[in-house]
C-alpha cells in the first residue's frame, strides 16, 4: 500500500487535532472503535450519496485514528488532482473494466504491512441505486478479515464504526443483513439510498 496522508508524521497528528475540532464545532458525534486485535478490515461507507462523505469521512477517520484507504472511479484520479487523491489514501478503479479487482484488493489488504482499513462503498456511486454492489463483501472473505460497519448520518450528525460482520459465504442472507442495519442512517441525499 502507499503512503497516505494517514502514514504521514506530523501531518496525522496537526490532522487528527483539526478533524476533532471541526466535527465538534459542526456538531458531529462520534462512536465506535476497530475491532481489538484486529488490524486489518473493510469498512462499508454507508450510506453514500454525496460528494461531502469523503471530506468527512477522512476527517472521522483520522479522529478515530484509522489508516484508511478508499476506492474512487478513475476519474478523480486524473492530472491535477491524481497524486494528491492517492495521498489522502485513494485507489482508482476503471468501472468500465472487468478486472480481479476483489483478488487484486484481498491480496494488497493480506500483504500489507500494519493496521490497514479499506473503504468501500457497497453502492458504487452516489446516485440512486437499487443493487449494492457485493465487491467490498468478497473482497473480506477472500482475505479473511472482518466487516466493519461504518456509518455516516447526516440527519443526527452521526458517523462513526458500528459492529463487526463476519462473511459466511452465504451472500445473499448476509447482504440482507448487513443493508437491514443501515436502514437506520440517513446519508446527505437519503432518498438516493436504497436499503431494501
Amino acid at each position: 500500500m502507499h503512503r497516505t496522508i494517514f502514514t504521514t508524521p506530523g501531518v496525522n497528528t496537526a490532522l487528527r487535532a483539526f478533524s476533532r475540532g471541526f466535527l465538534k464545532l459542526r456538531g458531529w458525534k462520534l462512536d465506535g472503535s476497530l475491532p481489538p486485535g484486529q488490524p486489518k478490515c473493510v469498512l462499508i461507507a454507508a450510506p453514500h450519496t454525496s460528494n461531502w462523505d469523503l471530506p468527512y469521512t477522512l476527517m472521522v477517520a483520522f479522529a478515530l485514528r484509522l489508516n484508511i484507504y478508499w476506492m474512487g472511479k478513475q476519474q478523480i484520479f486524473r492530472w491535477p488532482f491524481g497524486p494528491v487523491m492517492r495521498w489522502l489514501g485513494g485507489i482508482a478503479v476503471n468501472r468500465e473494466q472487468s478486472s480481479n479487482l476483489v483478488a487484486a484488493s484481498a491480496a494488497a489488504l493480506v500483504a500489507a504491512d500494519g493496521p490497514v482499513q479499506l473503504i468501500v462503498p457497497p453502492e458504487g456511486t452516489r446516485s440512486k441505486t437499487r443493487y449494492w454492489k457485493t465487491g467490498f463483501y468478497w473482497i473480506a472473505h477472500t482475505a479473511q478479515v472482518p466487516i466493519v460497519m461504518a456509518y455516516m448520518d447526516y440527519e443526527r450528525k452521526l458517523s462513526g464504526l458500528g459492529p463487526v460482520f463476519r462473511p459466511t459465504g452465504d451472500v445473499e442472507a448476509d447482504m440482507r443483513e448487513i443493508k437491514a442495519y443501515y436502514a437506520q442512517f440517513k446519508g446527505k441525499n437519503w432518498r438516493q439510498f436504497d436499503h431494501e
